[in-house]
C-alpha cells in the first residue's frame, strides 16, 4: 500500500467520521434533552451514525477490488461496533454520573474520536476485506 492510498483513506475516514460523530452526537443530545436516559440515547446515536458510516466507508474510504459491503463485512463491522459502543456507553454513563449531562455532551465527540482511531485500523485491515 502506498502512502498516497493511506492518505486518501485517512482523509475520507476523517471526513466521514466527523459526519458520523456529528450525527451520533446530535441524536444523543436531542434524545437526552427530551428526557431519554443516557444508555438508550447513546445507543440511538451510535446506531444512527454507524448505519451511515458502514455504507459511506465501504463505498468511499475503503472501496477497492479487495473489499466489499456484503454480509461478512457487515458481521465484522457489527462486532467492532459492539466493542466500541460498549466502551462509549460506559464512558458516557461514567461522565453523566460523575460530572453531569453537560460533561457527557461535551466529552462524547472526544471519546468517539479516540475510538475512531482504533476503528480505522480495524476497518482498513479487517472489516471491509473480502
Amino acid at each position: 500500500m502506498t502512502h498516497q492510498l493511506l492518505f486518501r483513506q485517512g482523509a475520507w475516514y476523517l471526513i466521514i467520521g466527523l459526519l458520523q460523530i456529528g450525527i451520533d452526537w446530535g441524536v444523543f443530545v436531542l434524545s437526552t434533552f427530551f428526557g431519554m436516559s443516557t444508555v438508550p440515547s447513546n445507543m440511538a446515536g451510535r446506531v444512527t451514525g454507524a448505519a451511515f458510516g458502514f455504507w459511506a466507508n465501504g463505498r468511499l474510504t475503503f472501496a477497492s477490488e479487495d473489499t466489499g459491503l456484503g454480509r461478512k463485512q457487515l458481521l465484522r463491522f457489527v462486532m467492532l461496533w459492539t466493542l466500541t459502543t460498549v466502551a462509549s456507553t460506559l464512558a458516557m454513563v461514567w461522565m453523566t454520573k460523575s460530572g453531569g449531562l453537560a460533561l457527557a455532551w461535551k466529552a462524547k465527540p472526544l471519546v468517539d474520536l479516540g475510538l475512531s482511531a482504533i476503528s480505522f485500523l480495524a476497518s482498513r485491515h479487517w472489516v471491509y476485506l473480502r
